[in-house]
């Protein structure tokens, strides 16, 4: 199979994506003077944008790759849970295994610019672990979701309390009996709780917070060393470290090796991540090799850094590109 029947092949594939959602606005505006009851500026807003993010992201990604995208999650019973069901309706994105619960809130992140310039961000969001009884509806719904066909299910953590040990165990299990692909993109509170996973994608920040160990994104003895001591504990098939300018480091105990990133012009690395969780699970799921694998995901993480804002992956743009890499010419 070719890199464009590949690429055509994205549209057949379904995947799940459980994990934290969330919504991103935006209040967009102009700074006009200073404030007279404290040193700080006042902005006149102009409108405000609401986009989705997190987990929900990846989902776009997906979607604007041509894959079935489905959405496993919980928001609260608010105004903003109602807006991201719609924000997802919207995308043609699935979510019908989005659960609302009326004892936690959904997390929304709010961002205030004057023109270009961030100058402030409000959080609102409960990080603590959803219920069992939550937790259960929640394993039961993905569990269904398997049974119904999927090629991958993707594991999407932001420290916001939906990916509980419970939730994880059993559903890498549930998946892997299903010969289901499983794909993790951590956070630190539960690095360690992945184990088994196909891929397993953490970032540098990441896996120095996760070992404890310095590690030196330009060295391969370095990046295999901490590799090997994440295999020693998760027991997963491959490693995908993304090294931010260094570019990608893979490794499948095969032929690992660093992928250096190209040549950009960046206009913004939000959402670089959810770009290359995306892709590199379509990847493995149309039987790429693990290094053709990271030299698309390295290539499309690059690509939407040209992008101010978080932005998916132009799927167009990125075949194009990709037939001039090395490693699909070898």
């Amino acid at each position: 199979m070719n890199l464009s029947e590949v690429f055509a092949s994205f549209d057949l594939k379904r995947i799940a994506i459980i994990g934290d959602v969330m919504v991103d606005s935006y209040i967009l505006g102009k700074v006009h003077r200073m404030s007279p009851e404290a040193p700080v500026p006042v902005v006149l807003k102009h409108k405000e944008q609401y986009r989705l993010g997190g987990a929900a992201n990846v989902a776009l990604n997906l979607k604007a790759l041509g894959a079935e995208v489905f959405v496993c999650s919980v928001v609260g019973e608010d105004d903003f849970g109602k807006k991201i069901q719609e924000l997802f309706n919207l995308s043609s994105i699935h979510c019908h295994d989005l659960f609302p619960v009326g004892t936690r809130q959904t997390t929304v992140k709010t961002r205030v610019l004057s023109g270009s310039q961030h100058l402030l961000r409000i959080d609102q969001e409960d990080t603590h672990d959803i219920d069992e009884e939550t937790a259960a509806i929640l394993i039961h719904a993905v569990k269904n979701r398997i049974d119904k066909g999927l090629d991958a299910l993707i594991f999407e953590d932001y420290n916001k309390g939906v990916l509980t040990e419970k939730v994880v165990r059993e559903l890498i299990d549930y998946a892997q009996a299903k010969q289901v692909i499983t794909c993790v993109d951590p956070k630190k509170d539960r690095f360690f709780a992945f184990k088994n996973v196909t891929l397993f994608k953490p970032n540098l920040k990441e896996i120095r917070e996760g070992l404890g160990v310095e590690i030196n994104p330009k060295n391969l003895d370095s990046l295999l060393n901490a590799s090997f001591k994440l295999r020693e504990t998760l027991h997963h098939s491959i490693s995908l470290f993304t090294l931010s300018e260094h570019g990608v480091f893979v490794d499948d105990t095969e032929n690992p090796g660093i992928i250096p990133a190209h040549f950009r012009d960046i206009a913004d690395v939000s959402g670089a991540g959810d770009t290359v969780i995306a892709v590199a699970t379509l990847a493995l799921c149309c039987g790429l090799t693990p290094r053709q694998m990271g030299a698309l995901a390295n290539l499309a993480g690059g690509l939407v850094c040209e992008h101010s804002g978080v932005v998916s992956v132009n799927k167009s743009e990125l075949l194009t590109e990709a037939l001039r890499l090395p490693q699909f010419h070898e």
